[in-house]
């Protein structure tokens, strides 16, 4: 069958004024994009929003690379009230002019702001004090933006002695809606060539505050913010039951990655918050632990937690200030290796596998003393690389997988409860890491190969459907050879 994903341009709306860098910021973003693979169109619409030389303008990314030879994309020319997800306004009042148009929705968008003002001629006009008031702007930003990151752009500009420009697109590339990673940027800076080593400092500027502030204080006060707008997205969104579910997976998926995950996470649950609270539970938790995968990040972001340390300490009955040594033993395959390469590298990796077996077959045996200077050093920026998980090949085939499922869950929900609940708990088969992963993945495949794409085929959804998904996910679960569940499946057809 035509697989069905939901797959939507990425967009973004940028509001400007005259020697802001408007137009080289969209350059940036666009040559990003299609450095990376992707579809990306812009379009620009001069004004003069009451100053000489305002502009918007409007970007449309398609967030996946597309195969060789198939159809792109048509997207739009320009903004659509409730279909942008980005933001990015370079001073206060142009923004609370963009949310006041529509642009900005609660249930989508990401606002960029910076808090500084530039008066407009009818503020500086006024024979009192003209200046607009900005507490409503703040309200509105608050109540509108489903995530905001405000700060004076400007002085962050001036402080790194770049053009606010550069400080936008660091703020844009640490919101982490945008499927490009951060170094992708930096590179398009340094390959243009002017102003190279300010335009570096400004991007990172904005690239700490929007993700890490000025400090560990400031971090933790923003994702404690964050995670407290997103607490809030909870209660007011989803039901009682499923709260429990929801603010674990919000807290393990900020960890796993960021807030906009996070978000991301949410906006998924969406459809079915007004549903059955059995099926919204059940494709809750395992839409957590799917977005979560685990990959060599991940495992390398464990072994380096404090805590994990603290607690080997304990269990080795070590006493205060008694050195301790803790070795750790990987063993990751050509496969384990491509998954966490940017799509196209990653991508050839795998195909060389495929041409040899062997060394597809292969492992690369290592011990790293995680309580060595050098050791602890290397996982943790192992760890500090899942930064850029969203350009991975694994990341991409994670997200249509993820997509194909909710999409069957959905068609299935529509006919029989019964049957959209058996395919949301199948995914409880995919777990783990390695040869975990894989013999959960074969099991899950399997299912929705024999039972349940013939049925979306079909439209069949039937009480029968159900009970042989269920006799189907026991026998996976029970016998990790798959001989059980491969005899159970052979029973159904």
């Amino acid at each position: 069958m035509t697989e069905v994903t939901n797959v939507r341009p990425t967009t973004l709306l940028i509001a400007a004024m005259g020697g802001e860098g408007g137009g080289v910021l969209t350059s940036w973003i666009v040559n990003a994009a299609r450095s990376s693979g992707l579809v990306v169109q812009a379009t620009s619409i001069p004004g003069v929003a009451q100053r000489t030389g305002a502009t918007t303008y409007y970007i449309e990314i398609w967030p996946e690379v597309l195969p060789k030879g198939a159809p792109k994309p048509v997207l739009a020319l320009a903004p659509a009230i409730g279909e942008v997800d980005i933001l990015a306004a370079t001073e206060y009042v142009e923004t609370g002019r963009m949310i006041e148009a529509g642009y900005v929705t609660p249930d989508r968008t990401t606002v960029i702001a910076s808090d500084h003002r530039v008066f407009t001629t009818h503020e500086k006009v006024a024979m009192g004090d003209g200046r607009t008031d900005i507490a409503p702007i703040k309200k509105a930003i608050a109540e509108r933006a489903r995530l905001a990151i405000v700060s004076d752009m400007r002085a962050l500009s001036m402080k790194s002695g770049a053009v606010i420009n550069a400080v936008m697109l660091g703020a844009i590339s640490g919101a982490g809606v945008l499927p490009i990673p951060a170094e992708t940027f930096e590179a398009g800076i340094r390959a243009e060539g002017k102003a190279v080593e300010a335009n570096l400092r400004g991007f990172n500027a904005g690239l700490a505050a929007a993700t890490a502030g000025s400090g560990a204080a400031d971090e933790n006060k923003s994702v404690a913010h964050a995670h407290s707008a997103l607490s809030h997205m909870i209660t007011n969104d989803f039901p009682l039951a499923a709260h429990p579910v929801l603010e674990e997976a919000v807290t393990r998926l900020i960890d796993y990655l960021d807030v906009p995950y996070a978000n991301l996470y949410l906006q998924r649950l969406e459809a079915y918050a007004k549903g059955d609270q059995e099926l919204l539970v059940s494709v809750a938790r395992h839409l957590a632990v799917r977005m979560g995968y685990e990959d060599i990040y991940r495992v390398a972001q464990v072994k380096v937690r404090p805590e994990r340390l603290a607690r080997i300490r304990a269990e080795a009955g070590a006493k205060d200030g008694e050195p301790i040594k803790v070795r750790e033993f990987f063993k990751p395959r050509l496969s384990e290796i491509s998954d966490v390469l940017p799509t196209g590298l990653g991508q050839w990796l795998q195909n060389v596998g495929i041409r040899n077996p062997r060394l597809a077959g292969k492992s690369w045996p290592m011990l790293v003393e995680t309580t060595s200077v050098s050791g602890y050093l290397r996982l943790s920026i192992l760890a500090g690389l899942r930064r850029i998980r969203r350009s991975s090949l694994r990341f991409g085939v994670e997200t249509r997988a993820i997509e194909s499922w909710l999409e069957t869950i959905s068609l299935a929900m529509q006919s029989n409860h019964k049957v959209a609940l058996e395919i949301s708990e199948s995914a409880g088969l995919i777990k783990g890491y390695g040869d975990t992963h894989q013999r959960g993945m074969k099991s899950y495949t399997l299912i929705m190969e024999q039972l349940v794409k013939p049925a979306v085929s079909n439209n069949d959804f039937t009480d029968q459907l159900a009970m042989q998904i269920s006799a189907a996910r026991s026998a996976a679960l029970a016998d990790p050879d798959g001989q059980t569940l491969k005899a159970t499946l052979e029973n159904a057809a």
